[in-house]
């Protein structure tokens, strides 16, 4: 399998943030989104935003914005759909998601999630940790993207629902602080600490 491309998903409410794109929030010598596109950015072969609105916010990073598809609030599933179709214009078979929110991720998640996925039929991988799954950093094949439209036509919201019905495999990381991510402002001074 050739390197998958990465698409970050931003397209949430930020509603315990007062709203708006946490992921520009000012982080370090940074913002939180910019940590997340120097961790992701290499170990993918390119890189996407999904985000929904007005693009031009995000045209200082030079990255591709694409939007949900599905009309309404649809949740995680509909920005791994809105980077499957992207990614599937690019002529890519698989995309590697991470939240923009979750600035200290693992720097191996590519290749831990690429290995974890060589035992399924499907191609999909999800990281998990001690404390649980991360659903929205994950591998998905962009031959499921028609799959996942119908699921999400029908009314799949939760993407363990959709991802256990594929076999999706999972990758185990040892670190549950690499996931944490910022909903509240206490969240932001934590990461402050964290860096």
């Amino acid at each position: 399998m050739k390197q998958p491309l990465g698409v970050i998903l931003a397209g949430g409410q930020a509603t315990r943030m007062g709203g708006g794109d946490k992921g520009l929030l000012p982080l370090g010598d940074g913002t939180i989104l910019s940590h997340v596109i120097a961790r992701l950015e290499p170990q993918v072969a390119g890189l996407a935003l999904n985000a929904n609105g007005d693009p031009a916010r995000f045209s200082h990073l030079n990255l591709p914005v694409v939007a949900d598809s599905i009309d309404g609030f649809a949740g995680p599933l509909s920005g791994v759909l809105a980077g499957l179709d992207w990614a599937a214009t690019q002529g890519a078979t698989h995309i590697v998601t991470a939240a923009a929110d979750t600035p200290f991720f693992p720097c191996d998640l590519v290749p831990q999630l690429l290995q974890a996925a060589e035992a399924t039929e499907t191609g999909i991988a999800l990281a998990s940790t001690a404390d649980g799954r991360h659903p929205t950093f994950g591998l998905w094949p962009t031959a499921l993207r028609d799959d996942l439209r119908q699921a999400l036509q029908d009314g799949m919201r939760k993407v363990v629902l959709w991802t256990d019905k594929h076999g999706a495999a999972t990758a185990h990381f040892p670190d549950d602080a690499a996931f944490f991510n910022v909903n509240t402002p206490e969240d932001l001074v934590k990461a402050g600490t964290m860096l």
